[in-house]
């Protein structure tokens, strides 16, 4: 009996690590170049790791890789991260979404340019402990930057283990179980490289939808594919319907361009971020009356046709805008914006400044008429 359970864990053994030979091969041969990624030899900074992770959280490569860029040019170093004020955090990732990663990474960056010297912790459990960084981000870190034997479960990840599996229970109640399963395959030896393949493999091969078997390093051995249900996993639990949410917002325009901008409070949505002035939100718009109310100073508002959509996490928002231009500032809150480029304004702030700003309205062809008399 003994024996027979010996082959059998003998035979399992051999089975992962046949597998994990496959998919690194298959990495060296076809891994992405990606800005963050360390060169062939070359061994990853751990900050480039994890400004990388946090950023990518819920974000595609695509959208990340400038913004990527962007930071590790102005701020090279954790320290220099740390030391820069907050707003100009914010405005650099304007535009990137779920802001609160924004504000999580600068107090994660001082917590480590300040309780650890510089140094980033090197386990996963350590890493936990950083604003921001959750059982994902701490072993993707942990895994790619010093070689702890971690696993990464990224949706890519996921979707590949759920497939090689054929896991059918449906996420997120799933994660826990494509993390162990994930974690059973993990190397001891390049467990980063490990990470990144899978990563890499569901993004390429094992894609969402039409998923390339036959190009896939897995593709043998792979449970869902010989069961002809690899298209549709991972399940996915229903989505919630979400509520919809709508107000009014009222932009002002300086005779200089100079936006009016208020600073959202630090804790919650955007928080810390700038944004017109906004009425408060409910199901049904304000009407006419109930919004001049809301206005932040008398004025000759007039209602931008169409309105503002954007989505959240949580709910859906309709925005109706409200625009002005004015002559002389009012004695109001907040600041007069030129520069917005370089503010910390989310994209749902940029495009009610936006719609409030199309010259082609009527009431910007009369202010640019009257500008030019």
């Amino acid at each position: 009996m003994l024996r027979i359970m010996h082959g059998m864990r003998t035979a399992k053994q051999s089975l992962r690590e046949d597998r994990t030979q496959r998919l690194l091969s298959w990495y060296d041969a076809h891994r992405r170049d990606l800005p963050w990624r360390a060169r062939r030899g070359e061994a990853a900074d751990p900050y480039r790791v994890w400004l990388s992770e946090i950023m990518l959280q819920q974000t595609t490569v695509q959208a990340v890789a400038a913004y990527y860029r962007k930071f590790i040019t102005r701020w090279p170093t954790v320290q220099e991260l740390a030391t820069a004020p907050l707003d100009d955090v914010l405005a650099a990732w304007a535009g990137l979404g779920y802001y609160a990663r924004a504000r999580n990474l600068h107090k994660a960056a001082r917590v480590v340019a300040g309780e650890w010297g510089g140094r980033f912790p090197s386990t996963a459990e350590e890493l936990r402990r950083l604003p921001g960084v959750g059982t994902y981000t701490s072993g993707a870190i942990a895994a790619i930057a010093f070689g702890a034997p971690e696993a990464a479960m990224d949706a890519n990840a996921e979707r590949v283990i759920a497939r090689l599996f054929a896991v059918e229970e449906a996420l997120p109640g799933a994660k826990p179980k494509l993390l162990a399963l994930g974690k059973s395959l993990v190397p001891e030896k390049r467990p980063g490289d490990f990470a990144q393949a899978l990563m890499d493999l569901g993004a390429g091969p094992c894609s969402v939808k039409h998923p390339s078997c036959g190009i896939c390093p897995w593709t043998d051995g792979c449970a869902a594919r010989e069961r002809g249900i690899a298209e549709r996993l991972p399940l996915k639990a229903p989505k919630r319907i979400r509520p919809l949410l709508r107000g009014a917002a009222f932009v002002a325009r300086d005779a200089k361009g100079a936006v009016l901008l208020v600073k959202r409070q630090e804790e919650g949505l955007l928080g810390g971020m700038r944004q017109p002035p906004l009425g408060p939100w409910s199901e049904k718009f304000p009407d006419a009356k109930d919004a001049l109310g809301q206005a932040p100073f008398r004025a000759a508002w007039k209602k931008r046709a169409g309105v503002v959509r954007h989505g959240f996490t949580h709910f859906e928002l309709e925005i109706e805008v409200y625009a002005v231009e004015v002559t002389k500032r009012p004695k109001v809150g907040g600041a007069w914006v030129s520069d917005l480029a370089n503010t910390a304004l989310p994209t749902v702030m940029r495009k009610i400044v936006t719609h409030a700003f199309d010259d082609s309205g009527p009431l910007f062809r009369q202010a640019r008429s009257a500008r030019k008399r």
